[in-house]
């Protein structure tokens, strides 16, 4: 039934963007070869894995066989980072938003501060909020995509949570203004991309419609689970609806920010004294670790993550993730990242149960760079 290929092209989630625009008229890269279209809606649906619509294609029969590409996410394979990739179209070595946590300096100075760009928050998910002290366009600089469309006359619609209007996120990723329809269910978000394409319109139009349920079923019920099948039904009910009623000059592109696998084996980096030895800050989530080292320390540090960790989590230097090209080419943001990175193998998350409660008792996550977190689908209709 599945016809999503077995492995990915040479496509990520950042070229998505610049190919939509390239088919709306603008005269930049179209990596993706996307025709040209009057009109567009990109609709992105937040833990939709490649794996996952293969692993359970007759649950999701649309899904299955529109899904005709897989794309890569990108690394950390992560929300935050994943949809500001997509709107700017680069990678996290470019823009700065390099995980769920890192940590951070302000442009006035101070210490630096762990900082989650989700939330837009300091210290933790939960923690004040870091609106006033690390404001969303110094924090992340690149113009959008969508910035470059509104420029060049093309009207751009948001189709999401109220909530996420304002959100720090939203104003540091995506950056444009333009038309907002509040959606939060599944049928919201179907009626408000129709709203935005029901008339004609001598503008060319662009709309981002975001549906976050199933990443958060599968966070707390696990991928897989009887809950997050049922979720994933009524995606793919969405999208076939979705495909039978939008124009058909308008051109509907789907995809995912990341993946997700199961928690199977569990390390408590807090009741492990020797993973915080020397270590002024853990950042990242239990799939990805940035680790602070105290200065001068940074080398001792790796070693005994590498030691303590062996078998469970791949641990390297910044240095290495650099030359690696592990977060994109580029060097810009190379203070945020970790002295030492943790990337957990299989089904191991690396916890924090006494400082992340509600993120160490998740039975889903993602971040890192299996091919079931890293795959993501391209369906073009």
């Amino acid at each position: 039934m599945s016809a999503i290929p077995a492995n990915p092209s040479d496509g990520s989630l950042a070229d998505v963007m610049p190919s939509v625009a390239a088919a709306l008229g603008l005269d930049l890269r179209n990596p993706l070869h996307l025709p040209p279209a009057r009109d567009a809606v990109l609709v992105l649906i937040d833990g939709l894995g490649a794996e996952l619509i293969r692993q359970h294609a007759e649950e999701a029969p649309t899904l299955a066989a529109m899904t005709s590409r897989m794309i890569s996410a990108g690394f950390p394979s992560t929300t935050a980072t994943s949809l500001t990739s997509l709107a700017v179209g680069a990678p996290c070595s470019k823009h700065g938003i390099v995980g769920y946590s890192f940590r951070i300096s302000g442009e006035s100075g101070g210490p630096p501060a762990s900082f989650n760009p989700l939330r837009w928050t300091v210290e933790s998910s939960s923690g004040p909020s870091a609106m006033d002290r690390f404001p969303p366009r110094q924090v992340q600089q690149q113009p959008s995509i969508l910035e470059l469309l509104a420029a060049d006359g093309v009207d751009v619609t948001y189709v999401m949570r109220e909530d996420f209007r304002e959100s720090g996120l939203t104003r540091a990723a995506f950056r444009a203004g333009g038309d907002y329809r509040a959606a939060s269910t599944l049928d919201e978000v179907r009626q408000g991309i129709l709203d935005t394409f029901s008339q004609p319109s001598r503008a060319r139009r662009f709309a981002y419609a975001y549906f976050g349920d199933l990443d958060l079923i599968g966070h707390v019920h696990g991928p897989g689970s009887p809950e997050w099948l049922q979720s994933l039904r009524a995606v793919d009910r969405c999208v076939a609806d979705l495909a039978t009623d939008l124009p058909r000059d308008c051109r509907l592109i789907l995809t995912a920010d990341h993946g997700m696998v199961t928690a199977e084996t569990v390390v408590d980096i807090d009741a492990a004294p020797t993973l915080l030895a020397d270590v002024e800050t853990v950042a990242g989530e239990p799939r990805v670790r940035h680790v602070y080292a105290r200065p001068g320390s940074a080398d001792d540090v790796l070693d005994t993550w590498r030691s303590e960790l062996a078998g469970r989590a791949r641990v390297i230097s910044r240095e290495q993730a650099l030359d690696e090209h592990l977060f994109g080419p580029d060097r810009d943001h190379a203070d945020r990242l970790g002295d030492v990175i943790g990337i957990a193998a299989g089904g191991v998350i690396l916890a924090r149960t006494q400082l992340e409660k509600m993120e160490s008792s998740l039975l889903g996550h993602h971040g890192a760079n299996t091919t079931d977190e890293q795959h993501i689908p391209l369906l073009i209709r």
